[in-house]
């Protein structure tokens, strides 16, 4: 079914169940409301949160009670469900097909009870996949292992029932000002999209400055209708362009030279439809997320390269980050907790998947490889490597420990960031210093690197120190490992958007470095979702 006739269905549905339908029913007789109820009760066994809810109530009707409150219910819940589509939700879900009576076929009292329980469904179903999402993460891609927080559907129904309908459905939504202007965004690629987009690609691989021809034309008129470029009659790649286009790569994580390259020339020539479409899927994983943030938290987006410390709203920290490599058990895993401690002078304890897949094949070529590790046994004593066979261990088998001393050449650096998680992730120093200051920054084993890990520490420990710099330097100075608890604990959220606004300015778009965002949009699209072009 198109988005546009379910639309047109969920209208019809509208005048059936608002007009028609309840118009012609009087308030039942005690006969009457006993198979009434007994109704209820029988079609809500099939869901125990809704038969839950009813049995609280006494089965009286929320939706089909002949009364003003019933009435607004009935109004607000599809007038929401009407305007799905400009939230990137599924049409179809809420339509009439969706429910196991047809409103048309209600002839007694019976039907009525299970019409009142369907639009209970009806409700919850509307209620969860715009506060939490249509998808569950963990179903579209192992590297999301995102808890939802989703909430207790009997809560929500008694909540609901006590509330002012059309104000608690409007509240239902992320109230994030980053879902808001997705949203606005959403509405204006659409309409963009109707009016036929940024017209023809540029055809040419890379252009650069002082350039001519037919096109740079293309690349001028592009970057026109993107918004970058003043309208001119310009056919030169001359200073003003070249300034249009280093904007540009600035709002899509390129390096800003001003250059048209391959990689800047492939971001220029994606269409509207394709960054619509990235849009709506961070709408839906703002969905994900929709609970309190903290105060101050974390914000890391893989995409992005970048970790923020976050205050009250404002950017107060922000560094350039190095995430995991597109491989398969590299892949830096989306999800929250929170930091509790760093620890200044690390030992890295080397996870058993690298000690086994990395350091044995060279300990059993050389058994002195890898010097710089120190192999101890499970009781922690350290083994000499002189005295170990390693050709007869393997992946499975392999008794030892690796770990490596504090110091400058550690692999984590000299400062790493706690917030203890089942994957073993988390955030550190590193003296790869020179894989910052590439483009893309997808290289670690899956833990997040950061370019400026001592003034990440600085700004965590203003809140608990009056000379942050001399405390950490201090324990530093030692070369012992010491761990720094966090006396105000701060969480980290580990995400994913390659779509994201700003309060003043463009829209931001980066690359989807591990197909997840793809592999989420084809997901929507199965269960609904359709882009929409809004002429006019």
């Amino acid at each position: 079914m198109t988005a546009t006739s379910a639309l047109r269905r969920l209208s019809l549905f509208t005048i059936l169940v608002t007009g028609l339908l309840f118009a012609g029913w009087a308030q039942p007789v005690q006969a009457q409301v006993s198979a009434f109820m007994q109704a209820v009760a029988e079609s809500a066994a099939k869901d125990r949160d809704i038969a839950e809810f009813y049995k609280s109530t006494g089965y009286k009707p929320i939706w089909t009670a002949k009364n003003n409150k019933a009435k607004q219910r009935r109004s607000a819940l599809l007038r929401a469900v009407k305007d799905a589509p400009a939230h990137g939700l599924p049409a179809g879900r809420y339509s009439i097909d969706t429910l196991s009576i047809n409103p048309r076929k209600v002839k007694s009292e019976r039907d009525l009870g299970r019409l009142e329980v369907e639009m209970s469904r009806l409700f919850l179903r509307y209620a969860r996949d715009i506060q939490t999402g249509v998808l569950n993460p963990r179903k579209i891609d192992s590297g999301m292992v995102r808890e939802v927080p989703y909430r207790n559907r009997t809560s929500l129904l008694k909540a609901f029932s006590k509330s002012s309908p059309k104000g608690f459905i409007k509240k239902l939504a992320p109230s994030n000002p980053e879902y808001a202007r997705l949203m606005k965004e959403k509405m204006r690629f659409e309409k963009l999209i109707g009016k036929g987009g940024w017209g023809p690609k540029v055809q040419a691989k890379s252009l650069k400055p002082g350039q001519s021809g037919g096109a740079v034309v293309q690349l001028r008129n592009r970057l026109i209708t993107m918004g970058y470029l003043r309208r001119n009659a310009g056919k030169t790649y001359d200073s003003k362009m070249q300034q249009a286009v280093a904007v540009f790569q600035r709002d899509h994580g390129l390096r800003h030279d001003g250059v048209a390259g391959q990689g800047t020339m492939a971001m220029i020539n994606i269409e509207p439809q394709t960054r619509l479409s990235q849009i709506i899927v961070a709408m839906e994983r703002e969905r994900w997320i929709n609970m309190p943030r903290g105060k101050r938290h974390v914000w890391v987006n893989i995409t992005d390269y970048q970790a923020k410390i976050i205050d009250n709203g404002k950017v107060t920290f922000a560094t350039r980050s190095v995430v995991g490599a597109n491989s398969h058990d590299r892949r830096t895993p989306e999800f929250s907790d929170v930091m509790e401690h760093m620890v200044i002078n690390p030992t890295w304890n080397v996870p058993r998947s690298i000690a086994v897949k990395e350091y044995l094949p060279l300990l059993q070529a050389n058994p002195f490889a890898a010097g710089h590790l120190r192999m101890t046994d499970a009781r922690g004593r350290v083994v000499p490597r002189e005295a170990v066979d390693f050709t007869q261990f393997d992946e499975r088998n392999f008794p030892f420990d690796l770990k490596q001393p504090p110091s400058r050449r550690n692999a984590l650096g000299l400062v790493k960031f706690m917030f203890p998680n089942r994957h073993n992730i988390y955030l550190h120093d590193t003296p790869e210093k020179q894989l910052f200051g590439r483009e893309a920054r997808a290289f670690s084993h899956g833990c997040v690197r950061l370019n400026d890990p001592f003034d990440f520490a600085y700004t965590l420990l203003k809140k608990q120190t009056r000379n942050p710099e001399a405390f950490f330097k201090e324990r530093l100075a030692t070369g012992r490992e010491t761990v720094v608890p966090l006396e105000a604990q701060v969480p980290v959220h580990l995400v994913y958007r390659t779509a994201m606004t700003q309060p003043k300015g463009k829209i931001q778009f980066r690359r989807d470095v591990y197909g997840r965002d793809a592999r989420i949009w084809k997901a929507l699209q199965q269960a609904g979702v359709s882009l929409r072009a809004v002429r006019g």
